[in-house]
């Protein structure tokens, strides 16, 4: 019989720039699949050297990790697989929220969060958002080449889309995120009262700084 049980475990994130009484951004940015943080996190570079003062990035890691090829080499991360799912979801939920409740506790009030997710993560942070018992949400949310979730009960969705700011971003070769589907994700999430721009540039399944930079600009 299969049987489960709460343990401690070690997370870890890349964080560019020190939280201060000066910081106006706070962007906690996910991976997609088979990444590792202290890749993903160059992509965020660009917005922090513009102001360094004011914007801290951070990006936590997935806590699963494999060889990406054979049995050594590289290694990337994943948020979850089908395997033991929802115990997987549970968990994603519980190291954000401690995470970013560390982060908060060292920013000033008045800080601004984005939360981003790109690929297989933008399901990752739209579930643990919408989960959320105290009702938080971010500023503006960043779904970039991935989907909101399907399985999210739909009053959960409105809770969290409500109103909420909410990009969606995909290159125009996206081998994943076709024009069709961005677009057809869009009328989704006005439906549940979203605030939704669409964003596209010239590339396939990737970041794009200078549109990042566009994003940050506008928060």
């Amino acid at each position: 019989m299969e049987q489960h049980f709460t343990t401690t475990r070690t997370a870890r994130y890349e964080q560019l720039g020190e939280p201060t009484a000066a910081t106006r951004q706070l962007w906690l940015v996910a991976h997609g699949y088979g990444q590792l943080a202290a890749y993903f996190s160059r992509h965020f570079r660009s917005l922090h050297e513009a102001d360094p003062a004011g914007t801290v990035i951070v990006a936590p890691e997935a806590l699963s990790r494999f060889y990406l090829a054979g049995t050594g080499g590289r290694v990337g991360a994943s948020w979850m697989t089908t395997a033991d799912r929802l115990a997987e979801i549970a968990d994603q939920a519980a190291y954000l929220d401690a995470l970013l409740a560390h982060l908060l506790a060292a920013c000033p009030p008045g800080v601004r969060v984005t939360v981003l997710g790109f690929s297989q993560d933008t399901a990752t942070v739209s579930r643990w958002l919408a989960a959320r018992p105290d009702g938080w949400r971010p500023h503006q949310l960043i779904l970039w080449a991935g989907d909101f979730p399907a399985d999210i009960e739909v009053a959960a969705a409105q809770r969290l889309l409500r109103g909420l700011p909410v990009a969606l971003v995909s290159g125009e070769q996206d081998e994943y995120v076709a024009p069709e589907k961005l677009a057809t994700q869009a009328q989704t999430l006005r439906l549940h009262g979203a605030q939704v721009i669409t964003q596209s540039f010239a590339g396939r399944h990737t970041m794009h700084p200078p549109l990042l930079r566009q994003l940050h600009a506008a928060v």
